[in-house]
């Protein structure tokens, strides 16, 4: 505090009443989405295993694998050609910046989120004499780490939403964040008629949290100090999912399915106040539904070209439609909006070995600007993904299959704001991309 008085800092921040409101909502900035993960389509990654990976996501008419039906259209299944088990690791890797400013300050800094690996199990039996199809699926449907060194104004180019929490500095010091979210799929397909298959899956979650400070509980203390949110244990939660797949006569499939929201207990931390003593927080929020239809063309001698759209309706979950302030000083939602999606997706069968695929996909920014103040902590405003992929017959029924998505950078940029609205010559701005490799394999019988 010495260091930052003999360069005039806390002086200037003070001069007027709007910079000491600066200093105190910076304090309160960083709301480190501790609701649900991921890096893609707003909280959801945009595919599942290295197949639906490699299609960029498209599978609600597709039905190329276990994987990706159980996720996207669970009467999908009773359209694949045999049963089958695979399994697959990914390994996501984001780049992210976060940078702001405040009048007289202004700084950037590099994260250190590293690699997370995200597993997928799939399983599904057919039975030719049977209208009934079985599967089941575990795999993580989100997830997202940050992970910010502190910033003092004694660096030779401060960051300030890094400096420590008022009154020590005038920011939130370092920030971390780690999140995933996973889901247990047991899926039942009908086939109504020889084209027509409907299905049903209860979805069960598991969710595991982190966020170091925990701006969606109520600050202690009379400067509003948040406490860590990393003493957590997972959160479990549940939904079901609906689907219809249609095999038309002319090389087309036609798919839709809806997945509900997904209702979570509250997440719970071992917390303390400013003073060290323990405190219980509590932060409730739910997975929006999503609502997907899906087209496929086989017309093409060893192509298939698939498309799916997808609405991901934020602005009716827990967590995601509250905005602002409460009373008691903490957050009350990340204020996003519903938005649009599409995922494309196209195979190449070079071999009757080798598949060559390669996807592209797109979704909405569910981000306002006037909402980045609010999600300093997450990086999930990525809008442009592409993937490329392959599957290669290793022995009769056993295929190796492999995928990499590029997200490409995206920067959002909004005010600060504090409870009486956004502070005008103050900006944060998070800046990602994203990698994502994928391997696996899978067995049909």
């Amino acid at each position: 505090m010495t260091h930052l008085l003999k360069h005039g800092v806390i002086s200037r921040l003070r001069a007027c009443s709007s910079r000491a409101l600066v200093a105190i909502a910076i304090a309160a900035c960083a709301l480190l989405s501790t609701t649900a993960p991921a890096r893609a389509q707003g909280i959801f990654l945009t595919s599942t295993g290295p197949i639906n990976q490699s299609m960029g996501g498209a599978a609600v008419a597709a039905p190329l694998d276990s994987a990706g039906a159980l996720n996207w259209n669970p009467a999908t299944i009773s359209g694949l050609k045999k049963s089958e088990v695979a399994l697959a690791i990914s390994f996501v890797l984001p780049t992210i910046t976060l940078a702001s400013e405040v009048p007289g300050f202004s700084g950037s800094t590099q994260g250190e989120p590293g690699v997370t690996a995200v597993p997928t199990m799939s399983f599904v039996l057919k039975d030719d004499c049977s209208p009934w199809t079985w599967g089941v699926g575990i795999y993580g449907i989100g997830g997202f780490s940050s992970n910010y060194a502190g910033s003092s104004f004694a660096d030779p180019v401060p960051n300030p939403i890094l400096t420590p929490q008022f009154p020590g500095g005038v920011g939130i010091g370092r920030l971390y964040t780690k999140a995933e979210i996973y889901q247990i799929a047991p899926t039942a397909s009908y086939a109504l008629t020889e084209k027509l298959s409907v299905g049903f899956a209860p979805t069960i979650d598991l969710a595991h949290v982190q966020a170091d400070p925990l701006q969606f509980a109520p600050p202690s203390g009379p400067f509003g100090t948040y406490g860590a949110g990393t003493g957590t244990r997972a959160a479990w939660g549940a939904g079901f999912q609906l689907g219809v797949y249609y095999i038309a006569d002319s090389n087309w499939r036609f798919g839709a399915s809806y997945k509900s929201t997904q209702w979570f207990e509250p997440l719970r931390y071992n917390s303390t106040d400013v003073n060290g003593l323990p405190v219980l927080q509590k932060v409730n929020f739910d997975l929006p539904p999503i609502t997907s239809i899906g087209a496929a063309y086989t017309g093409f001698d060893r192509w298939l070209y698939a498309v799916d759209v997808r609405y991901f309706d934020y602005s009716s979950a827990s967590g995601f439609n509250q905005s602002g302030y409460r009373a008691d000083g903490s957050v009350a939602g990340l204020g996003w909006k519903s938005v649009w999606g599409v995922s494309n997706g196209v195979q190449y069968m070079f071999t009757d070995r080798l598949a060559l695929r390669g996807g592209y996909s797109y979704v909405d920014n569910p981000i306002p600007s006037s909402q980045e103040f609010f999600n300093v902590g997450t990086s999930l405003s990525m809008k442009h993904f592409l993937s490329m992929g392959a599957s290669y017959l290793i022995r009769e029924n056993i295929s190796a299959n492999v995928a990499y998505t590029h997200g490409f950078q995206t920067s959002l940029t909004g005010p600060i704001v504090i409870p009486a609205g956004p502070v005008p010559g103050t900006s944060v701005t998070n800046t990602t991309s994203v990698d994502q490799l994928t391997a696996g394999i899978s067995v049909l019988f």
